[in-house]
């Protein structure tokens, strides 16, 4: 990944300031952009907040044991590291970069 392509935006001092919901999941707004974040042991990932499909929330879905994202409305899975419809709908969801940096949690958008 090329960060010049990025500007960074820090989202939180620390991974446990996240305060995700039952779910692990959570919408924050960066820069105006509303952003669904998933908080998976110790890394963090980041992704669109509304399903490409219907336009859900998907923070009120859930991460299923493979680490992917699963649509509320309609149960569309989505890989949170690519993108990818992995149920097979043919779908495509954008993801966003996130760091872990030693001052904070950060999230990339591209520039």
């Amino acid at each position: 990944m090329n960060n010049a392509l990025y500007h960074w935006y820090k989202i939180a001092d620390a991974v446990e300031d996240i305060v995700p919901g039952k779910n692990r999941l959570a919408t924050i707004n960066v820069q105006g952009k509303d952003i669904c974040v998933s908080v998976q042991a110790d890394r963090v990932l980041a992704c669109a907040a509304k399903c490409p499909h219907a336009g859900a929330a998907l923070a009120e879905g859930y991460t299923d044991k493979l680490g992917n994202i699963v649509c509320p409305l309609h149960g569309y899975k989505f890989s949170l590291t690519n993108g990818r419809n992995v149920s097979g709908e043919g779908y495509f969801l954008v993801t966003y970069p996130v760091e872990l940096r030693v001052d904070g949690v950060f999230v990339g958008l591209k520039v």
